[in-house]
């Protein structure tokens, strides 16, 4: 017999009555009731509540002990008293007649409850995390994870992928975001990058002749934190694909991120599939960005015409669409019942977020004509009115808010207040999941400050023009076969088809200001490969902890994510980043420079 358990703490229930048992766990919370001692004992299944008598031996010591300390239990199994059970718990019918306790591990003072799941200062969290990690949200989230992370495998495996493991140390890439660098010991004054991503290595495993690859994939970069982006690492499910299009792409991950919302999902509802196709330039018009919440109705509507027309006389806008500017409508249908400061609270909204405000109309009918109300409606005609309500298709009881800005800026703000306002109507079905797929991307944007162009999105993407026509098209009106999934609002991965021709490939990056010798130095393994054979071929990299932070219904990545950095990028825990020994600096042939 195991000296610790017979069972764990969610197994018990009526069956075991009358038997003899053994548990061992954390003590979750104590109730002394004078004559008798209640304990819920805790482990990584359940709880199971326990109770010994003020004249028992074990009392006192139970008595004493504290919160989170680790103890072995011996006793029997009793039914509950019909007043006492607790059908929330797996073991609510029974508990545990204490004979005799063992003390595994006594617990100092606790810094943080476990019980209760207070809402305690994300430092302390951190700091204390393996205790974080016992409060029963976090250790649902976790392994809730694991499940996540083992049904995706299975799933890949189904479809013929082959799992591979790419290295951790490697080359620098000029692309992307900042680099973790690692200095080699046994090659002075030079480094090793951990990846940002297994992107050329797994595009070199299709060049070796494999069909599909995947890979759950650690990935490093050295960027800022933010709610929903893991600072230093997170993890990334890496796939590629040899002589696809990028529809045959589409069509291999659409079952497999349904079957994984339909199993974790909770129930919620989950759009069919196929996912709806939306172009790029599409999606910033409609939804003003594109990672749109097509759970929200709203959709946005261009009406610089009529700002521009004789029959508007609203000079501020006017003067921003003589430079370039242009004005977006947000029609929102049965705000009627709304009063003034649900309108005022929206305009401070916006000047909170950096806006000179949120202009709006309001319509209503009169007479049997609708008319608008509001601040700036006296600077409409009639004419005006009825082409905003015919272009809007709005009634008598709909609102109509506006955005104008230069293109870029007008979009990105649109976008915002479109999400805000569907949050403050309660116009999100938060029981369901609305996926869709980012197709049609640019190929390169203009940096303003650094006057110059880059690349929009994955330099490696393949353009959407043939290599004999590449070089006589504007390069901002070229496409990629680059695409995202995007759900809730949120971007759940990028993907390409990627460019398989070495030739073309320097001509891409030609157009962002390297020479040959420059893509030959910074790529050399990877065009070394593409010149001896390469396959057509595409991918994507949904991120894990997304995925999860979605299905865990949580708003923060690090509520998902075992041992994550703060969003300074510390380790609180383990107290890294941490100065080097100067023994450590000199094998390395490094010194360092304090900051005066």
């Amino acid at each position: 017999m195991n000296k610790y358990r017979t069972h764990n703490c969610s197994e018990l229930n009526e069956k075991n009555i009358g038997k003899k048992i053994k548990l061992s766990g954390w003590i979750h919370r104590k109730r002394d009731h004078g004559n008798l001692l209640f304990v819920d004992l805790r482990d990584h299944f359940g709880i199971t509540q326990c109770v010994i008598e003020n004249k028992d031996k074990s009392f006192k010591t139970l008595e004493k002990i504290k919160p989170e300390s680790v103890i072995t239990i011996e006793g029997n199994v009793v039914r509950r008293s019909k007043d006492t059970e607790n059908k929330e718990l797996k073991t609510g019918l029974i508990e545990v007649k204490i004979a005799d306790i063992k003390i595994l591990s006594e617990s100092k003072d606790l810094p943080m409850p476990v019980f209760g799941e207070q809402e305690y200062p994300e430092e302390i969290r951190l700091k204390y995390r393996f205790i974080d990690l016992r409060r029963n949200e976090m250790h649902s989230n976790i392994k809730l994870r694991s499940k996540i992370l083992s049904f995706i495998r299975s799933k890949m495996i189904a479809n013929n992928f082959l799992e591979f493991q790419t290295p951790i140390l490697t080359a620098s890439s000029p692309e992307g975001a900042r680099d973790f660098l690692v200095p080699s010991r046994l090659h002075p004054g030079k480094f090793y990058a951990l990846p940002q991503a297994p992107q050329q290595f797994k595009q070199m495993v299709m060049m070796s002749g494999f069909d599909r690859y995947f890979q759950i994939a650690p990935c490093f970069r050295d960027e800022d934190g933010r709610a929903d982006r893991s600072p230093g690492e997170h993890y990334q499910l890496d796939m590629e694909m040899s002589f696809v299009e990028q529809e045959d792409i589409l069509k291999t991950v659409e079952p497999i991120f349904y079957d994984l919302f339909k199993e974790f999902g909770n129930g919620k509802k989950i759009n069919k599939i196929p996912f709806p196709r939306i172009k790029y330039k599409d999606s910033l018009e409609k939804y003003g960005t594109d990672k749109p919440d097509l759970r929200n109705p709203i959709e946005l509507v261009n009406v610089t015409h009529v700002f521009k027309s004789d029959q508007v006389k609203l000079k501020i806008f006017k003067d921003i669409i003589s430079k370039g500017g242009i004005v977006k409508a947000i029609p929102v249908s049965k705000t009627y019942s709304k009063p003034r400061s649900f309108f005022d609270g929206l305009n401070n909204w916006a000047i909170s977020e950096g806006a000179s405000g949120l202009a709006y109309i309001t319509f209503e009918k009169v007479n049997n004509k609708i008319i608008g109300k509001g601040p700036i409606a006296k600077f409409f005609s009639e004419s005006a009115i009825s082409d905003l309500i015919k272009i809007c298709k709005i009634t008598d009881k709909d609102s109509v808010f506006f955005v104008c800005n230069n293109e870029k800026e007008a979009l990105k703000f649109a976008g915002v207040a479109r999400q805000k306002i569907a949050e403050e109507l309660k116009l999100i079905d938060e029981k369901s999941y609305n996926f869709c797929w980012i197709t049609d991307y640019p190929m390169y944007e203009y940096d303003e400050k650094e006057k110059k162009m880059d690349f929009s999105h994955n330099p490696f993407s393949m353009p959407q023009v043939e290599i004999s026509q590449f070089e006589k098209t504007d390069p901002l009106k070229i496409l990629a076969y680059q695409y995202d999934l995007v759900c809730n609002g949120y971007e759940l991965s990028s993907g390409a088809i990627r460019n398989h021709i070495p030739e073309y490939l320097f001509k891409v990056f030609n157009k962002v200001g390297y020479s040959r010798n420059m893509v030959e130095k910074n790529f050399s393994g990877m065009i070394k490969a593409l010149s001896y054979g390469a396959p057509p071929h595409g991918g994507m990299a949904p991120g894990i902890d997304r995925i999860v932070m979605l299905l865990a219904n949580q708003k923060n990545i690090r509520e998902v994510t075992l041992f994550p950095l703060n969003q300074n990028a510390e380790d609180l825990l383990m107290e890294a980043p941490s100065e080097a020994t100067e023994k450590q600096l000199k094998e390395l042939n490094i010194k360092t420079i304090k900051k005066s």
